[in-house]
C-alpha cells in the first residue's frame, strides 16, 4: 500500500496533503513528494493529514527528516489533522520544532496572509472527493 499526494502552492506557503497509508514502503513516494515542495514553493510547508488512514513508525520517521530537509533550506514543516493518537508521541528530534495544527483549515488560518493565487499538483490516483 502507498500513498497519493496533492501540492498546493500559495505565495509563502505550501500544502502538501497525503492520502493512504504512510508505512516504509510509501517512504520513498512521500521523500519524492516533499522535493517536489522544495523545488517548488517557498516558505512553510503544511502537511496535510485529513486523508492520511494511518502510518507506521518508519512513517513518523520519514516526516521528521522531512522537517530537518525543509529546516536545512530555511523553510518549516507544519501538521494538521495528525491522526488519531499520532500528535500523543511527538514529533521532531528536539532540533526541529514541528508546529501542529487541529486541521487544515487552523493551519491555514495561521497564514492568513496566503495571497490568492493557488496551483495545485497531484499523483495519478488522488482520491476525488479527498
Amino acid at each position: 500500500m502507498t500513498i497519493e499526494w496533492r501540492y498546493t502552492i500559495h505565495p509563502g506557503l505550501g500544502v502538501l496533503s497525503l492520502a493512504g497509508f504512510l508505512g516504509q514502503e510509501a517512504v520513498g513516494r512521500f521523500q519524492g513528494a516533499v522535493g517536489w515542495a522544495l523545488a517548488r514553493g517557498t516558505g512553510p510547508v503544511v502537511l496535510d493529514l485529513t486523508g492520511l488512514r494511518g502510518w507506521s513508525d518508519g512513517g513518523r520517521l520519514a516526516v521528521t527528516e522531512a522537517a530537518a530537509r525543509l529546516a536545512a533550506e530555511g523553510r518549516g514543516l507544519e501538521l494538521a489533522a495528525v491522526p488519531e493518537g499520532g500528535a500523543d508521541a511527538g514529533f521532531g528530534d528536539g532540533l526541529v520544532v514541528i508546529e501542529v495544527h487541529g486541521d487544515l483549515a487552523a493551519a491555514l488560518a495561521a497564514h492568513r496572509d496566503r495571497g490568492v493565487e493557488e496551483r495545485e499538483w497531484r499523483s495519478d490516483a488522488w482520491p476525488e472527493n479527498a
